[in-house]
């Protein structure tokens, strides 16, 4: 075979599986010439067959370097739009921690400029933490949500006390009350009443304040932030531009009264393109109709450009991740044609919750032989004991080499590097996968696969 029909052989296996595509957050994935599966980090490169080969499965892999592209190509994008279309507010980029808590999603994202968004108590002990150790800069910013309990408020008042900028939203009557008494800035949460087009319908919130509570309360002391969110993978930019003209009337009508109210919080909801079947926003897109509908809206309100924050945690965190197993074997899928079971190594209810708890669809991709073209439609089974441990698709099918015609055969789950971590179980006692850091061109173990013994200590055996 010529060079020229070779590259064209993998090209078209490369845009089969939809690699090599900066639409679809694969822009540094591509095929190796043995039909392996090839991740770049600038002029390095890891053969993820050869990486499973010794490491084993189940296995996640991390590359930080993706968390540090992401934000600082949305703190560069922002700016860069703000500058161009004569913005006068600032924009801060706040990483969800609850997103992902590990250290290696946490500090990439820091390094390049991010401040924190914590929901509990812990999140910011870990943040207490890492200022102790002088690993964050204490000019950090962090934003506080979610139920603020005692300790949770005892801790955001004792760090504000060392310098670190700590803003305490505000969701209910009672911690309005409470947070009378704190002397640093507050925020406070509206639950805008509109619905837009997203993964998760938000039709009952108990977050925040409605519109007509937060008209009637009026002056709030020490008000600094308006906030809200409207929903998790909003599917389209008109998802957010809607909700933010609404905001901005109210912050406007919100700060005859709280003059020093200068930032509005738009939350989380930038989306994934977890199945890379359709055209997507791009956050370059995205962030433009943000800074443009912002500035046009304070125009004609005729007020002060408020700084701006978005708390996106999936954005940056999902693609910096793959999931990988081992398919054991295969079985017929009965009243399903010719559909087959393929198992892994693994668990989709225990590794990624996602799918099982809010019908997440990942892209699927063999991690070798992809340049076969003896493909069979499979639905994919954990190895738990469970009927639930699957993933199908949505009750569709999957694409993946014939596996009766192969040694052994590998698969990659993309974009699984945002919630799945901190929701994972151990049902059936499963050990979670071993979890290996991709950085600099080399390969770091990060966690262990569990042995039996250190599962059972987790239930007292």
């Amino acid at each position: 075979m010529t060079t020229k029909s070779a590259a064209k052989k993998k090209n078209g296996f490369r845009k089969f599986w939809k690699l090599g595509i900066e639409e679809y957050n694969t822009q540094n994935f591509d095929i190796g010439p043995d039909g392996e599966l090839i991740v770049r980090e600038g002029n390095y490169q890891y053969n993820i067959f050869d990486i499973i080969k010794k490491y084993g499965t189940s296995t996640e892999i991390v590359f930080p370097t993706v968390i540090e592209n992401r934000v600082r190509d949305l703190i560069e994008t922002f700016n860069a739009y703000i500058k161009v279309l004569g913005y006068k507010g600032k924009f801060f980029y706040h990483y969800a921690m609850k997103a992902n808590q590990t250290k290696e999603f946490v500090l990439p994202a820091v390094a390049e400029g991010a401040n924190l968004d914590v929901a509990s108590a812990n999140e910011l002990f870990l943040v207490k933490r890492m200022i102790e150790q002088d690993k964050f800069n204490a000019k950090i910013r962090v934003i506080c949500n979610g139920p603020k309990t005692e300790k949770y408020i005892s801790l955001i008042e004792e760090l504000k006390t060392k310098g670190l900028v700590v803003i305490p939203i505000i969701e209910d009557y009672k911690e309005l009350e409470r947070m009378d008494k704190f002397k640093g800035e507050v925020g406070i949460r509206v639950n805008l009443d509109i619905k837009v087009q997203a993964h998760w319908d938000k039709k009952f919130n108990r977050y925040g304040f409605t519109e007509e509570e937060l008209l009637k309360i009026g002056k709030v002391r020490n008000l600094s932030t308006l906030h809200y969110h409207i929903s998790k993978q909003i599917e389209s930019v008109q998802g957010f531009v809607k909700p933010l003209k609404r905001a901005l009337a109210l912050y406007a009508k919100m700060k005859e009264k709280n003059p020093q109210l200068d930032t509005l919080d738009i939350g989380g909801g930038a989306g994934v393109p977890f199945e890379k079947k359709k055209h997507f926003y791009t956050g370059r897109s995205l962030v433009q109709q943000i800074v443009k509908t912002a500035k046009k809206e304070c125009d004609k309100l005729q007020i002060r450009h408020p700084n701006l924050i978005v708390e996106w945690g999936s954005y940056v965190a999902a693609p910096a991740q793959v999931t990988i197993y081992k398919i054991l074997t295969q079985k017929d899928v009965g009243n399903k044609g010719n559909v087959k079971w393929y198992v892994v190594d693994g668990s989709f209810m225990n590794d990624l919750i996602d799918t099982w708890a809010i019908h997440q669809k990942w892209h699927v991709i063999p991690i070798n032989h992809m340049n076969t073209k003896k493909l069979d439609k499979v639905w994919l089974a954990g190895s738990s004991c469970d009927s639930d441990d699957k993933y199908t698709a949505g009750g569709d099918s999957i694409l993946l080499p014939r596996l009766d015609e192969l040694d052994e055969l590998y698969i990659a789950l993309l974009d699984t590097g945002a919630y799945q971590d901190s929701l994972a179980s151990h049902h059936c006692l499963l050990s979670s996968p071993a979890k290996l850091i991709a950085q600099n061109g080399e390969i770091k173990v990060a966690r262990k696969r569990e042995a039996p013994e250190e599962v059972g200590k987790l239930f007292g055996w």
